[in-house]
């Protein structure tokens, strides 16, 4: 009999139908959550942003972090889709991707320690860029193997679980952060990315043990060039969507120029900041993630609106903030100004993938997901320029940068349909 939190996810009808139903799913549940705690504990956004201002490394390293984690994670999902589909067990990509992050974030926390400036940005750049590479194994064999593995009804609970649990816990390493309870040095936060180093290898180790039963290879659909094009050449609302899509880039790569902006006066006291930041990241995804998705479902179109203005606001905010102020010492400003951008970052996030899923794609709906994350991968990537220009003009102006391009895509998502209206499946 299963007891405890799996006996209440899992019903005794479900145990008793197939007994292999509740290990695998604690296996599942055990190994995302490691790894989602993860996640937070390296936040290329806020966490290995605020370490490389605190040895020093350059601004366009510090501006490379969200492009090299984010192109890295989508650009190769193509080919490594293909072998994936090659294989007769896929958990062994999973777990692989899961044990090089981990290996990868530990090269990152012994880079802090061991080097300074430049060559500690460079070196916490090539294991990002090696930790996305794996990332995006993990993510091309996740669906599937979650498919073979789990019954309905308990696939998108494990990932809920997964997600709550390590909500809570990277606002908990906030709120120690927050309030001094562990220090704000770059041993301290160094420790903290070899803990999550630790659990990458952690959950690559249990997910190995999954019961994955064997499948038909099959690498069909990603062969064809011009398959993967047509989308772009002949669907006016997928090239809508693109655009839309590809400037609100700019609410992924915003957090770490807020970081700059609040360290511009150098390596002191401002880089007390890490912790109410990562307080407001976390806590933005925890309070409005839930209403976004449910607004997305019924109008993606004005959610990417709403979340596209929402940031036009806290990046033009921030920006003038900068602007007005050489250092600005208001971190509760700043970290309210990140508060309200990564609301907006959660509103992008939802809207898009729900108007990708609810477009009408003609029964290609892979091969629209994998030409849309290509394509923003490769801008994510060229994002990376925006790192220059923070060292040539300042954290401000690319803080305001990033506003325009988010009015712009308020303006450009009014000619999107409203997917949910229309009868597309």
């Amino acid at each position: 009999m299963i007891s405890g939190p799996l006996h209440r996810i899992l019903t005794d009808d479900d145990v008793h139908a197939d007994p292999g139903e509740a290990r695998r799913f604690a296996r599942h549940l055990s190994a995302l959550t490691l790894t989602k705690v993860a996640d937070g504990l390296i936040d290329p956004k806020l966490v290995l942003a605020w370490i490389m201002s605190a040895v020093g490394a350059p601004g366009y390293l510090v501006g490379a972090l969200v492009p090299v984690r984010e192109s890295g994670a989508l650009l190769p999902q193509i080919v490594l889709a293909r072998q994936a589909q090659q294989s007769r067990q896929r958990k062994w990509f999973w777990a692989a991707g899961s044990a090089v992050q981990g290996l990868a974030a530990l090269g990152c926390a012994a880079a802090a320690i061991l080097l300074d400036g430049a060559a500690a940005g460079w070196a916490i750049i090539a294991c990002l860029a090696a930790l996305a590479l794996a990332r995006a194994a993990c993510s091309t064999s996740y669906k599937d193997i979650l498919a073979r593995t789990l019954q309905k009804g308990s696939r998108g609970t494990v990932s809920g679980a997964a997600g709550t649990v390590a909500a809570a816990a990277v606002l908990g390493f906030a709120a120690l952060l927050s309030f001094g309870i562990i220090p704000l040095t770059v041993p301290a936060i160094a420790v903290a990315i070899a803990i999550a180093g630790a659990m990458w290898l952690g959950g690559a180790a249990i997910f190995a043990g999954l019961d994955e039963p064997a499948a038909e290879p099959d690498a069909s659909g990603f062969d064809n060039p011009a398959t993967l094009l047509k989308p772009l050449i002949k669907d006016t609302e997928f090239r809508t969507y693109i655009a839309v899509r590809g400037l609100l880039i700019a609410t992924a790569l915003a957090p770490p120029f807020i970081v700059l902006l609040t360290s511009a006066g150098g390596q002191g006291q401002e880089l007390g900041n890490l912790g109410p930041l990562l307080l407001a990241s976390a806590t933005a995804a925890i309070v409005s993630s839930y209403v976004w998705g449910r607004l997305s479902d019924t109008s993606s179109r004005q959610t990417l609106m709403w979340s596209g203005g929402l940031a036009t606001l806290a990046l033009g905010g921030a920006a003038l903030l900068g602007l007005m102020t050489a250092s600005p010492d208001g971190i509760w400003a700043a970290a309210a100004l990140l508060f309200v951008a990564q609301i907006a970052y959660e509103g992008v996030r939802a809207g898009r993938k729900t108007h990708l899923t609810d477009m009408d794609t003609a029964d290609e709906k892979a091969v629209y997901t994998a030409l849309s994350n290509t394509m923003i991968g490769v801008l994510l990537l060229a994002g990376g320029g925006f790192g220059l220009l923070a060292d040539v003009m300042g954290a401000a102006i690319v803080l305001a940068v990033f506003a325009g391009m988010s009015a712009v895509a308020v303006l450009v998502a009014m000619g999107l349909t409203e997917v949910q209206q229309d009868g597309s499946s």
